[in-house]
């Protein structure tokens, strides 16, 4: 089944979730009727490398997957994810491989019988997961790589399927995404996934909100003033929790968001120092901070000013940040009626397993929001 067969969510917001080997549960077809894609994650990208492959290893297959949800839902592979760049890095150096990774995308398409792609070189450029031991300065040729490869991909696997790209949430991460680049970019793809997410991470000094509102206005405004059409990008949602141990020093109860948090990454390596954590509501609580996360669920605060749920713990010095339903009811409609963006996605669909409590509250404030005349559901290109 290709994209263009799709017809009966033609009239909604994209409404995209991330289906991963993680957490591979989805509920119940009423909870999912809404859901325009569903992205597969993750395929890792070198297996696009390999001239011989002719098998292409997933956690599910999309046959299994497709009866789980409404017909004309379009099901993408993501390729890639975080701190998988290796393939990427291969595949972009010259012609040839670029060819070769692209072709095979195509060959595992039409294996697959997957709708499109979904490329997840989240850092291309640099800041990814090793750049302190493999500083920016190496990586700048990625910066014109990361169009050619796209275009190559486009042109192997024809208008009819769907490329989206996820990309970074912060304005420090968007190395490769320019006033320069981006028009290149979107010859090639039909629409960005902004990771509105981990806005907050290791790298930082002071605590914030990883998903709030302001912060990822802030990032979805970067890519909009350096010309992505408001249509053509996704807010996206986080259905997981995280947490900052925060060394001995400021007062925080005087001012929880922006109290400085010591060092949470090593300075030579960038390796974690174990001051941040995660976890996904279809998780167990890590045993250390069950109590504290108890506390937070009771006496966690709504921060009207920044758009995003919070609590600290003064007594173990732990700053937690996530988004509640009622958050996730209030934030979509600010981004985007305020922005007028083509949809929202979510990581991940099983990630809010048992309660879907946030895909619930997703939905409901999706069904209440207007869609703009130029998006549609599915992103097909405009020369179709």
């Amino acid at each position: 089944m290709s994209a263009l067969s799709t017809t009966t969510q033609a009239s909604k917001l994209r409404y995209i979730m991330y289906l991963t080997g993680q957490h591979n549960v989805v509920p119940e077809l009423a909870l999912v009727s809404d859901i325009t894609h569903v992205a597969l994650a993750f395929m890792q990208s070198e297996v696009f490398n390999d001239a011989n492959r002719t098998e292409w290893p997933l956690f599910t297959t999309v046959q299994e997957v497709r009866p789980k949800f409404a017909i004309g839902t379009v099901i993408q592979v993501a390729i890639g994810g975080w701190g998988n760049t290796v393939g990427f890095e291969t595949a972009a150096k010259t012609a040839e491989s670029r060819k070769l990774f692209a072709k095979n995308i195509r060959s595992m398409l039409d294996a697959t019988g997957a709708d499109g792609v979904d490329i997840d070189w989240e850092y291309p450029g640099g800041n990814g997961e090793e750049y302190k031991t493999n500083p920016n300065s190496g990586k700048t040729w990625e910066i014109t790589a990361y169009p050619l490869l796209l275009a190559e991909i486009r042109d192997s696997i024809g208008p009819s399927k769907i490329i989206s790209a996820a990309v970074p949430g912060l304005p420090r991460d968007m190395l490769a995404f320019t006033n320069a680049t981006i028009p290149r970019i979107l010859d090639s793809v039909d629409f960005f996934n902004i990771m509105t997410y981990d806005l907050m991470n290791r790298r930082d000094t002071v605590t914030k909100h990883h998903t709030g509102i302001t912060i990822s206005l802030e990032g979805i405004n970067a890519y909009l003033e350096r010309g992505v059409p408001p249509e053509k990008a996704n807010v996206g949602l986080a259905y997981y929790v995280k947490y900052f141990k925060i060394a001995p020093g400021d007062d925080c109860r005087i001012s929880p968001i922006g109290c400085r948090t010591g060092l949470m990454e090593d300075p030579e390596t960038g390796a974690d120092l174990g001051k941040t954590g995660g976890f996904s509501w279809h998780d167990q609580v890590p045993e250390e901070v069950s109590a504290s996360f108890q506390l937070a669920l009771n006496y966690g605060i709504y921060d009207e000013e920044g758009g995003g749920h919070y609590y600290w713990d003064d007594n173990e010095r732990i700053f937690w940040t996530w988004d509640t339903p009622s958050a996730l009811r209030k934030k979509l409609p600010v981004i985007l009626q305020g922005t007028k963006l083509g949809g929202a996605f979510a990581w991940g669909l099983g990630e809010d397993a048992p309660k879907f409590a946030h895909l619930q509250a997703t939905t409901e404030a999706l069904r209440t929001l207007p869609v703009s005349g130029s998006n549609d559901a599915h992103g097909e290109r405009n020369e179709l």
